[in-house]
């Protein structure tokens, strides 16, 4: 079943052609055997993922709705908050952490019919562009295993790709949804900020954080959407329906939109090596074939989106992350002799060297005396960022650009070099800072093989259009279709 989509998955349990429980029997022997290459999970849930596949066969022999994604195997990031398991966070401060609720997204899963079969490996609290930072494991990329997977949903990205699920969950602070999704050749989606809540997220920077889906097509990120979207009272920011009703996002998806406009800013595809340039200039290509028109747009601020994000997002992480004090939050030191020694040394041996160092940075920037100079003059750039956004939207239908200035890189390449890690981030960093939906699509491939992705953004709340551009290019395409070679 690895070579269908999350739809057909779905139609066919409903069919009577398959039974969810051979659908969901036969990824876990796959599971079995690419796993040890992949990486891919931190938990896995057989026992009870076969159970909820059982208990929709009945359902649908009895002839009760089973729901929109019934029988369809999922994947969850493991900073999403389950009853089932541990939520880790890819952290030793949280391996043993079992959360006593189930994330908004979790339940709106479950209702939905989805098996979750397993929680994905991630860099540690979300913080990292290849997931390298996670404290728990290893993952690698399907395209080439010596290569990294992305970050920080790496884990969820690299399980689309190896068709360890049909579809994933992932979160999205600087754009750790669409840069894996990129590298490993998958789609990925950050809807706008409030469209899903963020109730059992685990927080890195709350004024960015979102959850999207991870999916194989365009059209499986608007059946997951269709899922997750919506107003949760338990998050405040959570958009409420009247302000921003949400729509069905698969209804027309198949109908390209008319007289598309097309914005690019041409420096920005030039920071990008020859392959990106080369795969995003083509895709354009195949827009314009399609009747678009491609206009160029000036966004003057968008070079102090790195500054301006690690500015605000540690500055998050420091106040969202002091809890975790070995007292009331997180793994408590054994070599601790007082309150200080707890804090201090719980911290030490529980947090990874990223999560620490922008904890640091995050604290500084906070700190009595640089307020001013950092954190409020970061708010003030992402103001001007979020109107640059706004006024290529009133010249153009949506913005495109790459996901990453380069393909996968390898395994250790920028460890040592936390400035060039944080500029695999440069071009989908200004999203969050915006909070306007982007997604990630495969659009081609580097001269070694390796997955390109297309980034699309439109304006905030316009989820349906950005589906339906994206789902253009995939129509009279095949990149999305293709997949890696993988023996176990």
């Amino acid at each position: 079943m690895e070579d269908l989509t999350a739809r057909q998955v779905r139609d066919a349990i409903a069919a009577g052609e398959v039974k969810s429980v051979q659908v969901v029997s036969g990824l876990f022997a796959r599971i079995e055997r690419l796993e040890p290459v992949v990486g891919a999970y931190l938990s896995l849930f057989k026992e009870e993922a076969l159970a909820a596949a059982e208990a929709i066969d009945g359902k649908i022999a009895r002839g009760e709705a089973a729901g929109s994604l019934a029988g369809v195997p999922v994947a969850v990031k493991d900073n999403i908050c389950m009853r089932q398991g541990a939520t880790t966070c890819a952290s030793k401060m949280l391996a043993n952490f079992h959360s006593p609720y189930d994330a908004h997204v979790v339940e709106r899963l479950r209702a939905a019919g989805a098996v979750i079969v397993g929680k994905t490996n991630m860099d540690e609290f979300a913080m990292g562009s290849s997931t390298e930072n996670s404290g728990l494991k290893r993952t690698v990329n399907p395209w080439d295993t010596s290569r990294v997977p992305g970050g920080s949903s790496g884990g969820s990205a690299a399980a689309m790709a190896a068709r360890l699920c049909s579809a994933a969950l992932g979160s999205d602070t600087g754009g750790s949804i669409r840069q894996p999704a990129g590298f490993c050749g998958v789609v990925g989606l950050k809807p706008t900020y409030g469209r899903v809540s963020r109730h059992g997220l685990v927080a890195y920077g709350s004024s960015l954080d979102q959850i999207g889906p991870l999916t194989g097509d365009v059209a499986d990120a608007a059946m997951m959407l269709n899922v997750i979207a919506g107003h949760d009272k338990r998050d405040s920011t959570s958009v409420p329906e009247t302000a921003a009703p949400v729509c069905d996002y698969l209804a027309g998806i198949d109908e390209a939109p008319e007289g598309l406009k097309i914005a690019v800013v041409p420096e920005f595809n030039a920071a990008a090596d020859a392959d990106t340039r080369g795969a995003i200039d083509a895709a354009l290509e195949v827009y314009r074939g399609l009747g678009a028109q491609v206009v160029e747009v000036e966004m003057p601020h968008f070079q102090y989106a790195v500054a301006a994000y690690y500015v605000i997002a540690t500055a998050e992480a420091s106040s969202n992350l002091a809890r975790y004090d070995g007292v009331h939050y997180g793994h408590q030191s054994a070599a601790a002799r007082d309150y200080i020694e707890v804090y201090s040394k719980s911290r030490a041996e529980g947090f990874g060297d990223e999560v620490k160092r922008r904890i640091m940075l995050g604290t500084f920037a906070l700190s009595s005396g640089y307020y001013d100079a950092y954190y409020l003059r970061a708010l003030k750039v992402r103001n001007l960022i979020r109107r640059d956004f706004e006024e290529a939207f009133v010249r153009a239908d949506c913005l495109m650009m790459p996901v990453s200035p380069t393909t996968a890189f390898r395994i250790g390449e920028k460890t040592a070099d936390p400035l060039q890690m944080y500029m695999a981030d440069i071009y989908t960093i200004a999203t969050n800072l915006s909070g306007v939906p982007g997604i990630s699509i495969p659009c081609g491939f580097d001269g070694e093989g390796m997955p390109t992705g297309l980034q699309i953004m439109t304006a905030a709340f316009s989820e349906d259009k950005l589906l339906r551009i994206g789902r253009m290019f995939e129509k009279h395409t095949d990149w999305h279709k293709r997949k890696p070679d993988l023996r176990g």
